[in-house]
């Protein structure tokens, strides 16, 4: 079978720009995570607000503690955007091989994301599970990733798959808005090399990748966050008991998304689903705009180092036959 040096160059180009975001914005990323992951008990939090989160990491000399479980997130998420990006560019090809269409509509284009997505979730949920329970475990005290996914069986290194699954609708929405803005944008710049076979693709620039990856990204988030909420809680470290300072308050974990709908309505009402909403937005807006935007900026020379790689290849299967 021959390879899809496109659909390869798009999942380099996407996994680098994720692993280079991801790095940048952990910080935010652990901040954000344990607050979510922080529920009312008895009309009290640990956290009122973001920032209690990094005063925490701050007053206990624990800063570095905000990076707890980067290899993790970083692994998890470098493969989930190479699986995601060859995914979803390969099945855009196979559509378009296959109905002999010149573009893909919005409905077959959801489509397509979906299934990228739900590939990517079932081979990454177990490195997600375990990066959710290291930003959630005490400053200090997170342990390595080997050790937190043997901590419990491996159906539980599973948790929330079925919210994760749902939530492929998260970047199904997100890529199809950024795809059809950036068609648009770059519908009447197309150059006179397009058609050759060493052209390279066109790329947005910088601040337009950035600009339309904050607002596809914006609309996703706002449209799913109850459910990134419910995931939250259910990977948490401390899914099996609600802290409230250094009170333990037992009660029934959260293992379903039915189990997390009643235990976050029930402490904090229908505003509880939309806690952290803020952070969330920042943190997610400004990962996957730069992601896009370094994505976009590296294609160019990800497609000359891949053409390379295709006419050594090439090179290599005409020497063997002449042999």
């Amino acid at each position: 079978m021959a390879i899809d040096f496109e659909s390869l160059t798009e999942a380099t180009s996407g996994a680098i720009g994720s692993l280079v975001s991801t790095t940048v914005l952990y910080p935010l990323d652990t901040c954000k995570t344990k607050y979510q992951a922080d529920v009312q008990a008895a009309g009290h939090q640990k956290y009122r607000n973001l920032s209690d989160v990094l005063w925490e990491a701050v007053s206990t000399r624990q800063i570095l503690s905000l990076y707890q479980g980067l290899g993790t997130k970083n692994l998890q998420s470098f493969i989930a955007q190479f699986v995601y990006f060859y995914g979803y560019s390969y099945f855009k090809r196979l559509y378009l091989d296959k109905t002999g269409a010149k573009s893909i509509g919005t409905k077959a284009n959801l489509v397509i994301a979906a299934a990228a997505g739900a590939c990517t979730v079932i081979v990454t949920q177990p490195l997600d599970t375990a990066s959710s329970r290291m930003q959630t475990s005490a400053f200090g005290k997170s342990k390595g990733l080997w050790e937190t996914l043997s901590e419990g069986s491996w159906r539980e290194a599973f948790d929330g798959l079925g919210i994760s699954l749902l939530l492929t609708s998260n970047p199904s929405i997100q890529y199809t808005v950024f795809d059809q803005l950036k068609q648009r944008l770059l519908k009447g710049q197309q150059k006179t090399t397009v058609g050759t076979p060493d052209s390279s693709p066109q790329s947005l620039s910088a601040f337009s990748a950035f600009l339309l990856g904050a607002i596809s990204k914006s609309i996703a988030t706002c449209l799913t966050y109850p459910a990134i909420r419910c995931k939250v809680m259910i990977q948490s470290s401390d899914s099996k008991q609600v802290m409230n300072g250094d009170a333990q308050l037992h009660s029934k974990p959260a293992k379903t998304f039915v189990d997390a709908l009643n235990f976050i309505w029930k402490r904090e009402g229908i505003l509880g689903f939309f806690k952290g909403l803020q952070a969330q937005i920042l943190k997610t807006v400004l990962s996957s705009a730069l992601q896009l935007m370094i994505k976009e900026k590296i294609s160019k020379t990800t497609w000359v180092l891949m053409l390379a790689l295709q006419r050594y290849v090439f090179a290599s299967k005409k020497r063997i036959k002449q042999a």
